[in-house]
Parts: C-alpha cells; sequence; structure tokens
C-alpha cells in the first residue's frame, strides 16, 4: 500500500468511526448508490461502510462490476439498472439476453440481485423514440431472464418521475398525462401481468423550490403543520410526501380500470416503490430550503416513519418502500449546485449531517461493547458494532417541530 493509499484509507476510516459513534440508518430503507464523481471511496472500503451503517438494500444506476464484485458473499440485495442510452438496443431479445448472461448470471451465485431497471424516468422526458422502446426492452430483459430460469427470482421494472402525473389535486383524483398514456397503459399491463413494481421517484423538495411562499415547509419535511384533507375520500395528509404516493395509487387505479379480470390483470395489485427521494444539503441562491438541516430533517423524519412501517391513508395497510437519494455527494453530476449535494454522506464517509439529532432530543447512546452480553442493556439491540437506544431512535421524526 503506498503512503497516499494508506492516508486515504485513514481518511476514510475516520470518517467511518464518525459514522459509527454518531449515526446510523434506518434498517428498511434504501440506498442509491450513485457514482458520477471522482472523489469516491473504493468499492471495498463502501462494503465496510454499508456494513458497519446496517444498509441491505442498494440501487445501482448501472450493473457495475466492480460494485457487484467486492459485496460478494454480503446480505446486500441490488437493484441494478440499464441506462437510456442503451435501451434501443434491449429491443433486439438476443441482446437483451447477452447482457443479462454478461451483467448479471456471473455474479448470482455470490451476490444477490433482486431487480433490473430499464432505463430512468423515460416517460417524463420528451425523447419519443425512447418511449416506444421502453416496454419492448423490459419485455425482452424479462424473456432473457425467464429462458434462464430467474424470472421469479429477479424483477424488471423502470422509474419513472412525478412528471408523468397530470391533474394531482386532490389526490384522490390524480391522472397521469394523456399524453403518456399509450406508452404507460401496456407497462402497467406488463407489471400486473409479471408482478413487478411501478417505480416512481419522488422529491417533495421540487414542489417547495417552486413555490416557497405558497408550500409549506413544514408540510414537506414531515413536522408538524395543519395538514391537507382530501375533499372526496375526507383522507387527512400530514405530508406531501404520502399525498404524491396516493396521487401516483390513484393514477394507477383510474388507467387500469379497463384491464380484465378474466385475464388475470389487476391493476389494483401494483405495487408503487419509491426508487428516489430525498432533499439537498446545497443550492445555488434560487433554491431555496437546500440546507443541511432541512436535509437532515427531511431523511430523519422519513426513516422514522419508515421504520414505523406506516402505510399512507389511501393505503394505511402497506408499509412505505422508499430508496434514499443518495449515498455520496457526487461532484461531476451536472446541473445546480443542489444535484451534487443529495448525498448523506462525504465521500471521506463523514456524514453531511446525522440522521439522529434533534433540536428537542439528545443523540442516542452508541457504545462499542467487548464484555459478556449479559453486561448490556435489555432495551438495546446491536446492528454490528453499533449500539443503538431504541426508544430513543423510536422518537426520531416525530419530535422535530
Amino acid at each position: 500500500m503506498s503512503n497516499m493509499s494508506g492516508f486515504k484509507l485513514l481518511t476514510f476510516l475516520s470518517g467511518l468511526n464518525f459514522v459509527i459513534t454518531y449515526g446510523v440508518f434506518c434498517v428498511e430503507v434504501g440506498i442509491n448508490y450513485g457514482q458520477i464523481a471522482n472523489n469516491l471511496p473504493s468499492h471495498s472500503h463502501v462494503v465496510l461502510l454499508l456494513q458497519s451503517l446496517n444498509i441491505t438494500r442498494v440501487k445501482l444506476y448501472d450493473a457495475d462490476p466492480g460494485v457487484l464484485t467486492a459485496f460478494k458473499n454480503t446480505p446486500v440485495e441490488f437493484t441494478v439498472g440499464i441506462g437510456n442510452e442503451n435501451v434501443a438496443s434491449m429491443r433486439d431479445s438476443s441482446k437483451a439476453l447477452e447482457w443479462i448472461k454478461q451483467n448479471i448470471q456471473p455474479y448470482l451465485y455470490h451476490t444477490r440481485i433482486v431487480c433490473i431497471t430499464v432505463g430512468n424516468e423515460i416517460l417524463g422526458g420528451k425523447d419519443r423514440a425512447l418511449m416506444t422502446n421502453l416496454l419492448p426492452a423490459m419485455k425482452s430483459v424479462y424473456a432473457g431472464l425467464s429462458s434462464l430460469g430467474l424470472q421469479k427470482r429477479i424483477n424488471v421494472t423502470t422509474p419513472h418521475s412525478l412528471n408523468i402525473l397530470g391533474a394531482s389535486y386532490p389526490p384522490s383524483s390524480s391522472k397521469f398525462k394523456s399524453s403518456v398514456a399509450r406508452y404507460l397503459r401496456p407497462i402497467l399491463r406488463f407489471h400486473s401481468t409479471v408482478n413487478s413494481p411501478f417505480l416512481i421517484n419522488i422529491y417533495p423538495y421540487f414542489a417547495y423550490k417552486q413555490d416557497p411562499d405558497h408550500v409549506s415547509l413544514q408540510y414537506v419535511l414531515f413536522q408538524r403543520n395543519q395538514g391537507v384533507t382530501d375533499p372526496v375520500t375526507k383522507l387527512r395528509y400530514d405530508n406531501m410526501l404520502y399525498a404524491q404516493i396516493d396521487c401516483v395509487h390513484s393514477a394507477i387505479r383510474a388507467m387500469t380500470k379497463g384491464f380484465s379480470a378474466a385475464a388475470g390483470v389487476n391493476g389494483g395489485d401494483i405495487d408503487v416503490k419509491i426508487s428516489e427521494t430525498g432533499w439537498p444539503s446545497k443550492g445555488d441562491s434560487n433554491e431555496p430550503g437546500a440546507t443541511p438541516e432541512n436535509a437532515g430533517i427531511y431523511n430523519r423524519n422519513l426513516m422514522g416513519r419508515i421504520r414505523l412501517r406506516q402505510g399512507t391513508p389511501l393505503k394505511p395497510s402497506v408499509p412505505i418502500d422508499a430508496y434514499v437519494f443518495a449515498l455520496f455527494n457526487e461532484n461531476l453530476k451536472p446541473g445546480p449546485t443542489s444535484e451534487r449535494n443529495y448525498g448523506l454522506l462525504y465521500p471521506t464517509g463523514k456524514p453531511v449531517y446525522s440522521l439522529l439529532e434533534s433540536r428537542n432530543l439528545s443523540p442516542p447512546i452508541f457504545d462499542v461493547y467487548s464484555s459478556s452480553a449479559s453486561s448490556k442493556p435489555t432495551n438495546v439491540v446491536i446492528i454490528d458494532r453499533i449500539l443503538i437506544d431504541l426508544p430513543r431512535i423510536f422518537l426520531i421524526g416525530f419530535i422535530i417541530m
């Protein structure tokens, strides 16, 4: 090991020690691991980091062999992606099968791969050719998995942006844009037929950024507020994320009314999962609310809701399923400053903000035990080497007012 690489490792481990001492992630939450940066830690260091944080669900935007190899023989389950630039070629079933054989099959014995995403936010864009290619590509990938006997082990889906919604108020009356109906309706039929989830990228921050004078910051941050009541269903929403999720549920229900139950197709059975959500810790002058404080509040409160396995008002018995965006700040991402500052961690492993602090609650108790189990308090659970005071963590997200 060179002196420089040794220094980088020492710096990373120092950051990792900071994470172990001052922060921990919600066990049930997933994380987006983007790599548009030139200063990220090695994949082997990321393995150590995620193990220490007890993160076991990771979403990639490609099928990086370095990542999949580094995580072999770990409990981490992966969602891997096919980029928009490769969607057209995936229409060819032989190319889709070859992609699976090269990028998925070699890693399955040692690495858990549970989902393949085909493209990202395609229907929210303007590329009609790409929209036309999307479903055929998804079908080809699914056919390739089926030919290898993997179709029940690995889902095939595609993430959408919230831009595909047209009418969005009230949530119960939400519908998809008519301009995407010709592409989306058969995709929903595909999801229902093969039992794969509908993925949606949801950022309440965008709504606040667009109109901070009229969108309540407390409402988008899961803080105490008057809430919004759907005049049709009389359901009350105390945060924007849940309202947006139910908008998607309602839009799916409206679009799938004509599906044939006799053919085994039921739009109401399509699972909705959040493939991305988060809050930037830094932004430009025209990006209000992009601060470490707000980002911390949003993600702490989100994780608190997920920990309690809460559902939305429309589907209270179905716990929300979300992947936070993102693991690291990515310094090479184009666009406004906020795009490079969604990370929960700096590349050193140090948190951008604590996920366990609040203004009204002292940080949870952490310790590293070397003594016998009988000496440990009865109200704690050990996650890797992190001791977490459960009663305090239970309150996170509900006392930040």
